[in-house]
């Protein structure tokens, strides 16, 4: 685990163990490289894909298309990798549902019936998928009209669609009050510590962050590098995001068109995937650009400004809006109903990504077959990981009270001392 820590900011490595302290769901979302390692030693079916590579529940959400039609997706792909097992990503997702499960303290049979309807989910979508042209399965997507064809139980239907019926009007315009102040005649954004802040060396900061967005553009193509470049860079703060992330130089950049046209942009950082040491080093150059291809391979639709760059201190960064139109689950309030939706919603999710992505689905629905068989295969595995990730939690508790590993959260502790 610690050896993660490697390239992080220092200063901010305590926060994510903090966070990974919550409980031992938050801790498996942070674990990504654990499970990597325990996975790729498991039997499979030796058919490849791109992998979004950290598939659990909250890196699933509703979030508006270029055209803004709401769509629901895998929405995170910091571990993305080609030459992956599909089975990976099942794996992760079918576990991250009995690990939330038994944080919401469900009954056994549950537990075990939101993992089956995952497992289920995505077995009998991938068979859906196998039947269709390859232009049906690139043009598919999970909207609102899909939802209410394919949920008939009124309970089920709510508890799913209440993602997309959500329609978030968070966007740069409404972020732009309450993010942004004016300090000496010049807009700042607005400190939030731990989570949002400008460091010490604000000036090496900022010029790291103009280096980055000043290479940016070249990733986009060209209608959207001249919708980039009506607008112009104002400042950026470190941003402390998710759990796995936190640690990264992430920060969240601010942009205007004019007094009152704003555009937030999150810029985070482009690490080697967790599967690279095990499925060899990405054919790109650049971890960014490994991240956005992964996304838009995988994804129905992508963000209007997603892209990639690098900076001069040869940090790789990926780049995309800040929570345009964008919602997420609220796993802690979720019943077992709405969480057996939920789950059925990304197992649903993950199979139309890798039918898109690998172009493998009729082979996957064929391995997968017609009967329940694999599914229940699936709910144990799951049972039995999520064992092990309660073991591995237990673990950093120790660590942590012995003072082998440290922990904190404030601004002291998290603002870093340089930008490099």
């Amino acid at each position: 685990m610690q050896s993660d820590d490697e390239g992080r900011l220092p200063e901010l490595v305590p926060i994510r163990y903090e966070r990974m302290l919550q409980s031992p769901f938050t801790f498996y979302r942070g674990a990504a490289s654990i499970m990597a390692g325990d996975l790729q030693a498991t039997p499979v079916s030796g058919i490849k894909s791109q992998i979004c590579g950290d598939a659990h529940l909250l890196n699933f959400g509703a979030y508006a298309s270029p055209e803004r039609r709401f769509v629901f997706d895998v929405n995170d792909f910091d571990e993305t990798t080609s030459g992956g097992a599909w089975e990976w990503d099942l794996k992760r997702l079918a576990t991250s549902v009995t690990v939330a499960a038994r944080h919401l303290e469900l009954r056994s049979s549950e537990i075990e019936g939101c993992t089956l309807a995952c497992a289920r989910s995505y077995r009998q979508n991938m068979l859906r998928y196998s039947t269709l042209h390859v232009l049906d399965i690139w043009y598919s997507r999970i909207d609102e009209s899909l939802l209410a064809e394919a949920i008939q139980s009124a309970d089920a239907r709510r508890a799913a669609r209440g993602l997309i019926h959500q329609k978030p009007s968070v966007t740069s315009a409404h972020l732009f009050p309450s993010l942004v102040t004016g300090q000496d005649g010049e807009l700042r954004i607005v400190e939030k510590p731990p989570q949002i802040f400008h460091p010490p060396d604000d000036a090496a900061f900022i010029d790291s962050m103009r280096s980055a967005f000043a290479h940016y553009d070249r990733s986009l193509t060209i209608e959207r590098r001249a919708l980039v470049g009506r607008f112009h860079f104002i400042d950026a703060a470190y941003k402390v995001v998710g759990v796995g992330s936190v640690g990264t130089r992430c920060a969240v950049a601010l942009f205007l068109a004019g007094s009152d046209d704003p555009l937030f942009l999150q810029i985070k950082e482009a690490r080697a995937s967790v599967y690279e040491r095990y499925v060899g080093a990405a054919k790109f150059a650049d971890h960014g650009e490994r991240v956005v291809a992964g996304q838009r391979l995988m994804q129905a639709a992508t963000d209007l400004f997603l892209g990639w760059t690098r900076a001069d201190d040869g940090h790789c960064y990926y780049v995309r809006q800040l929570r345009d139109l964008k919602t997420g689950a609220d796993i802690d309030r979720m019943t077992a109903a709405e969480l057996e939706s939920y789950a059925t919603l990304c197992g649903w999710a993950l199979a139309r990504a890798h039918a898109k992505a690998s172009g493998e689905a009729e082979r996957i629905a064929g391995y997968l077959g017609r009967s329940g068989i694999f599914d229940e295969a699936l709910v144990a595995f799951a049972s039995g990981y999520a064992d092990q990730n309660e073991k591995d939690f237990e673990a950093l508790v120790a660590a942590v009270k012995s003072g082998r590993v440290a922990v904190g959260t404030s601004l002291a502790e998290a603002a870093p001392a340089s930008a490099g």
